[in-house]
């Protein structure tokens, strides 16, 4: 008797899709809100001012704070899955990439129009890379390890995390600006919506314990700033 209780063949295929997807475009959104210039995510902001300070492209700095932050998932006792790793690799390689095929812009006409497809853009490749369930990013992942550490709400240390990298990214020389409003006010509610949208079918639940006790909401809406 042939068993049906594992998920529709194909589904392992289309998590890679949607995970390399995901993080190819989020790579790109990063790269063209750079360029809209009218202000970056707390990270991005960070990785500017630390790419100004050393000469590395801001594409190599995001790689290599990737990594760094990696490392803090070990006394934290995370574990990384192929996303997360991915992560780490590709969105700096991509965002450089971007910033190499895009030109500067001047136009406020065009860069404001870019920076709101910037932003829808992010939303959707986060939905994408979440959905394919292959674990988070290094930075959501610090945040999920800190809550169990410390015991403290998962928004209250998201919201110290990205504060203090905001700050540090400004005191760096990192863009803050409109944008960088727009994108905390705008990205948890097109994540959630586009995480509905590209949900695969069949794949079973996994609800975490972390994000559970700590909010009563999924681990998606949780770990959005998100």
């Amino acid at each position: 008797m042939t068993s049906t209780s594992g998920p529709p063949r194909g589904v392992l295929a289309r998590r890679l899709v949607q995970l390399y997807t995901g993080l190819v475009l989020y790579g790109v959104s990063m790269g063209l809100m750079l360029r809209a210039g009218l202000g970056l995510e707390p990270w991005s902001v960070l990785n500017q001012g630390i790419s100004r300070h050393t000469g590395l492209s801001i594409g190599t700095v995001t790689v290599a704070s990737g990594a760094l932050i990696l490392l803090l998932w070990i006394p934290l006792r995370q574990r990384p899955g192929l996303g997360t790793v991915s992560n780490v690799v590709i969105l700096g390689v991509v965002m450089d990439l971007t910033l190499t095929w895009v030109p500067e812009l001047s136009s406020l006409g065009v860069r404001i129009p870019l920076l709101a497809f910037a932003v829808v853009l992010n939303g959707a490749a986060t939905g994408l890379y979440l959905s394919a369930r292959f674990g988070p990013g290094p930075r959501d992942g610090l945040m999920t390890g800190l809550h169990l550490r410390t015991g403290r709400p998962v928004r209250l240390v998201r919201t110290c995390i990205e504060v203090t990298v905001l700050a540090a990214g400004f005191l760096l020389g990192g863009s803050i600006g409109v944008g960088t409003v727009v994108y905390a006010l705008a990205i948890g509610p097109l994540a959630q919506f586009f995480l509905r949208r590209f949900a695969i079918a069949g794949l079973p639940p996994a609800p975490s314990r972390v994000v559970a006790r700590a909010t009563g909401t999924s681990p998606s809406r949780a770990i959005l700033r998100e």
